[in-house]
C-alpha cells in the first residue's frame, strides 16, 4: 500500500521531464518546505530535467502557503507544471487562480485537510480522508523522499539516497514530527550519514557542532530569517557548493541568532507580565514584534504554561499569527469553529497558523475561549 496519488504524481512529473515542459516548484519557507524542494529539484536534475523557477513565499508579506503575489510572479512561465510542497492543502482560492493561469497543479502536503479539498489536478497528502496509507505523520520531506524513490527507481544510487535521507532527518526533526514508525526509521538512518556528508553545509556544521548529537542547534541556526533574492538562508546554505561561502553565511546566521534570542526574551518578558493564572488561553500580539520570532515565543510560552497560545504580528489591516497547543488539543479543528472570522488558517493539530482582519481579533479571542469552555479537550 502506498500514499494515494503518489504514483500518479511521479508519472506526471516524469512526463513533464520527458516532454520538456516548464516545471515550477513552490515550497514553504520553513525547513520542511526547503528540504522538500531540494530533494525534488535534485531528483528532477538527476533524471535530465530542469526547474524553471523555485519560489518561497515571504510569510511576513504573503502569509502562509500559496500566495497571489507568488502566482503573479510565476504567471510568465505559463503553461507549466506547478508543484507546491509543504503547502497548498488549504489554498482553495489560490489554486483556482493557478489553474486559470494555465498551470497543471500538484499539491504535495502533510497538513490537516479542512472540510474540503482544493481543486488541484493531483493531491498527495496522507491526511486525505480516503487515503488508506497507514502512517499519517510523515513530514512533507518524507513524502517527497518516497516520491523521489518512485521517480528514480534504479537510478537512486546509494550516495544519492544517503544525501536525501540527511535532509529528511533534518526536516522531520525541525517540523517536530513524532519520532515513531517511519519517521523514526528515516530520521535515525539520515542522522548517521551527517558526519560524513558530502554536502558542504553539513561539513561546516560538523566543525562547529557535534553531529548528529547537536542537530537541534543546526536547526535553530537554519531557522534564522535571512532572505536574499527571495531565497531563505536555509536553502542557500544547503544548496551552496562553495565551502567558504557556506562558512561565511553560517557565521552571519549565528550572529543573527544571538540577536534573535535577545528579541525573544524581550517579548517573553512583556507577555509574561500580562499572563494571569485564570486565563484559559494566551492571546497576544503587537505591531512592534518581529514576525520571524513569534513561533519561538509561542512554543516557549505553551511549553512553560501548558496553555493554548496564540501569538500574532499586527500589520496595517491584517494580523498573522502562530498557534501552539498542549497535547490532546487539535488547534486546526478548534479554529474551524471560528473560521468565519478568519481569512485563512491551517497546519498541524499541535502547531498551526492564521490570518485575520484586525477588526476581528477580539471576536476571534472570544470565540476561542467560548469553544474552549464548551469542549475543553478540543480533540
Amino acid at each position: 500500500m502506498e500514499i494515494k496519488n503518489l504514483e500518479k504524481a511521479a508519472q506526471r512529473i516524469l512526463e513533464a521531464i520527458k516532454k520538456r515542459e516548464r516545471i515550477l516548484i513552490y515550497g514553504d519557507s520553513d525547513l520542511d518546505g526547503v528540504c522538500s524542494v531540494i530533494i525534488l529539484k535534485e531528483t528532477i536534475k538527476n533524471l535530465g530535467g530542469k526547474i524553471d523557477a523555485v519560489y518561497f513565499p515571504e510569510r511576513e508579506v504573503e502569509g502562509y502557503g500559496i500566495s497571489e503575489k507568488g502566482l503573479i510572479s510565476l504567471k510568465k512561465f505559463s503553461p507549466a507544471l506547478f508543484i507546491s510542497l509543504d503547502c497548498g492543502i488549504s489554498n482553495f482560492k489560490e489554486i483556482e487562480i493557478a489553474k486559470n493561469y494555465g498551470f497543471f497543479v500538484i499539491v504535495i502536503d502533510h497538513h490537516q485537510v479542512l472540510d474540503e479539498l482544493p481543486k488541484a489536478d493531483i493531491i498527495v497528502d496522507p491526511k486525505q480522508r480516503d487515503d488508506q496509507y497507514p502512517f499519517k505523520d510523515l513530514a512533507t520531506v518524507g513524502i517527497v523522499f518516497k516520491l523521489a524513490e518512485k521517480m528514480l527507481g534504479e537510478k537512486m544510487t546509494s550516495p544519492l539516497r544517503k544525501n536525501f535521507l540527511e535532509l529528511v532527518a533534518l526536516a522531520t526533526l525541525a517540523d517536530m514530527m513524532p519520532q515513531v514508525g517511519e519517521n523514526k526509521v528515516l530520521t535515525e538512518e539520515g542522522l548517521v550519514y551527517l558526519k560524513n556528508s558530502w554536502r558542504p553545509a553539513f561539513q561546516v556544521f560538523s566543525k562547529i557542532f557535534e553531529l548528529p548529537k547537536e542537530i537541534t542547534k543546526v536547526i535553530s541556526i537554519l531557522n534564522v530569517r535571512d532572505v536574499e533574492n527571495n531565497l531563505p538562508a536555509s536553502y542557500r546554505i544547503l544548496t551552496e557548493s562553495d565551502f567558504r561561502k557556506v562558512e561565511e553565511l553560517v557565521e552571519k546566521l549565528i550572529k543573527k541568532s544571538k540577536e534573535r534570542k535577545k528579541e525573544v526574551e524581550k517579548i517573553l518578558n512583556f507577555i509574561e507580565e500580562k499572563i494571569k493564572r485564570e486565563d484559559k488561553i494566551i492571546f497576544e500580539g503587537s505591531k512592534e514584534w518581529n514576525f520571524s520570532v513569534i513561533s519561538i515565543v509561542a512554543s516557549q510560552l505553551c511549553q512553560k504554561y501548558q496553555k493554548p497560545t496564540f501569538i500574532y504580528k499586527i500589520f496595517e489591516n491584517e494580523s498573522q499569527g502562530t498557534v501552539r497547543v498542549p497535547p490532546g488539543i487539535d488547534s486546526v479543528e478548534w479554529m474551524k469553529k471560528c473560521k468565519e472570522l478568519l481569512i485563512s488558517f491551517g497546519g498541524h493539530p499541535s502547531a498551526s497558523g492564521f490570518r485575520i482582519k484586525n477588526e476581528n481579533l477580539e471576536k476571534f479571542k472570544e470565540c476561542l475561549i467560548k469553544n474552549y469552555e464548551e469542549n475543553n479537550n478540543l480533540c
